[in-house]
């Protein structure tokens, strides 16, 4: 009998193929994915464009695909590059995008979340506000969010507890985090992530936010001892396009592409936690690792009394910043929201 379902299943599929192969018009598409050394791009972007669409399609919808670095790109400039047509369908960082407008920081606040399921219940909860602002003016599409791995910290230096960052120079990748580590004592260095080896090696830094798989993949474990198990923020992207190239496809792709997409968002969210725990796992030796290579750092396990602080520096310190530099309305979009869903309210 469960030989009979899975046959059944199969030919449903290849049915559904084929349907999809006689009603889809030949369509050849360009993407600019996320950073292609890293898990979210390789684990689900990359397979997915190249492999997944040509398969549902029947070979009717294909696609090329580039990491926004492989094609010379910093990754601020997206979204203009995606309002203007040069890029049709994009995948960039939202915090790229905070110096423009701090709305893009609302669902990625530091200390904010600290799971993945949390993280998409405040993206989902913020994502209508987006939609309106990437498609009004910007003419951008938003087709949906996906995070990276928990950002978390990396230390080369002795570390018990967020308490311990009291001193120490820490590489952040935004403001909020940059805002949280200020807070917490610490002295906030900005750098590329390319820049962070030497600076762990010639102690610039002490410590580094990235996130647990990231730092594995840039392998942040030969210049690192100690890893803190509790993510700071989840550093999520936007996938999106250019709305006029989205119009001149024909509906039965933007539906196609729309369901799948959203299938895609699905795994990389159902991946997040998983992807987070295999970084702790292989940046610490775990014999959970499924990568060939692993690091010998030492895993730091919050206390309750860590995650009380972390909490209690997001509402007093990075959520009053985060809403005195955004709009009346950016707070009260959060506030009807993220605050609403988290039990929070941002005052102006």
């Amino acid at each position: 009998m469960k030989n009979l379902s899975v046959a059944s299943a199969l030919f449903a599929a290849a049915s559904l193929c084929t349907a999809y192969a006689q009603e889809l018009p030949k369509t050849q598409l360009k993407i600019v994915g996320g950073l292609s050394n890293l898990a979210p791009y390789n684990d689900f972007e990359k397979p997915f464009w190249t492999t997944t669409v040509p398969a549902l399609s029947g070979g009717q919808v294909t696609a090329d695909i580039k990491g926004f670095n492989e094609m010379g790109l910093k990754g601020p400039e997206l979204l203009r590059l995606m309002s203007q047509g040069v890029v049709e369908f994009g995948t960039a960082t939202l915090s790229y995008f905070a110096s423009d407008d701090p709305i893009n920081e609302a669902v990625d606040l530091a200390g904010l979340t600290t799971d993945a399921r949390t993280q998409r219940q405040v993206v989902t909860a913020f994502e209508p506000v987006y939609e309106k602002l990437y498609g009004g003016a910007n003419g951008v599409k938003l087709l949906g969010l996906s995070p990276y791995p928990a950002q978390v910290l990396f230390c080369n230096a002795e570390m018990k507890s967020l308490a311990d960052l009291k001193g120490k120079k820490v590489r952040t990748s935004s403001r909020t985090q940059a805002e949280l580590i200020e807070a917490l004592g610490g002295t906030s260095v900005t750098m590329a992530f390319g820049e962070v080896v030497p600076a762990m090696q010639n102690k610039v830094v002490d410590c580094a936010i990235t996130g647990s798989m990231s730092g594995h993949s840039a392998k942040w474990y030969e210049v690192s001892t100690h890893l803190v198990a509790l993510p700071i923020n989840w550093n999520p992207q936007i996938h999106a396009v250019n709305q006029k190239a989205w119009n001149r496809l024909d509906p039965k792709v933007q539906t196609f592409l729309q369901t799948n997409i959203d299938k895609m968002l699905d795994a990389m969210w159902n991946g997040a936690a998983a992807q987070t725990q295999l970084g702790y796992d292989c940046n610490t030796g775990a014999a959970a690792c499924t990568q060939p290579v692993k690091g010998k750092m030492v895993l730091v396990q919050p206390s309750e009394a860590d995650r009380a602080l972390l909490k209690k520096t997001m509402q007093d310190t990075v959520l009053p910043k985060w809403a005195a530099r955004c709009s009346v309305q950016c707070v009260a979009d959060f506030n009807a929201t993220i605050g609403k869903s988290l039990g929070l309210t941002a005052r102006k």
